[in-house]
């Protein structure tokens, strides 16, 4: 789900508060992923609009929903929630949608995290690294489970800036469906906007038969 999506409704600090997160100690204003939580009802109105224009998948609210992004609101103790309730909530808006001729799908979207493995943030030194692969990996195993537990059809890896980035998320992928035993396949392709940026289709296949 796009942030322009959100855009449309200009929303205030109250509005990503909601009575959720009325006392929250730090501005919440652009934390998009924060609204299936604070005011889901924003959420759905876009999954209906994307449906109702025909569309076949669509994404759930959780490009950032991930504790190292969420670390910048500090609400990283509401990844797993997020992410599950985000999946259920997408989930919902496609069943009503779906008919026999026309299925409708959710892609559980995955994003880059703020994070970067392969850069340093520090141009007087570097090799270091804010993050380690290991962090990295089990931030994003813990999104996987909320997504995967709330039901998405199949999990997209995208917008990807750090082949390592992509690496650790595709270990974690691979470490949730294993413990759940969960078969798995996927798919890599190119979203070409000017620029190419990786994306990875990570699916259960017995999920669209």
């Amino acid at each position: 789900m796009g942030g322009t999506s959100v855009q449309q409704f200009s929303l205030n600090e109250e509005d990503f508060r909601g009575q959720r997160f009325k006392n929250h100690p730090v501005p919440l204003q652009g934390n998009n992923d924060i609204l299936v939580l604070s005011n889901p009802g924003i959420i759905e109105t876009i999954h209906n609009q994307f449906l109702d224009a025909g569309a076949d998948i669509i994404e759930t609210d959780t490009f950032n929903a991930t504790s190292l992004s969420q670390a910048d609101y500090e609400t990283e103790d509401y990844v797993y929630e997020i992410n599950l309730e985000a999946a259920k909530l997408a989930m919902k808006c496609a069943k009503s949608f779906s008919t026999p001729e026309k299925p409708r799908y959710v892609a559980g979207a995955i994003g880059p995290t703020n994070k970067t493995l392969s850069i340093s943030p520090d141009v007087e030194n570097p090799g270091y690294r804010a993050v380690s692969f290991e962090e990295v990996q089990d931030s994003y195993a813990q999104e996987i489970n909320g997504l995967v537990d709330g039901g998405v059809d199949f999990l997209l890896i995208e917008t990807i800036f750090d082949s390592l980035n992509a690496r650790a998320a595709i270990l974690a992928c691979e470490r949730v469906f294993e413990e759940k035993k969960h078969p798995t396949t996927h798919h890599d392709f190119w979203h070409n906007h000017g620029q190419k940026w990786p994306n990875l289709i990570w699916t259960d296949p017995c999920s669209l038969c």
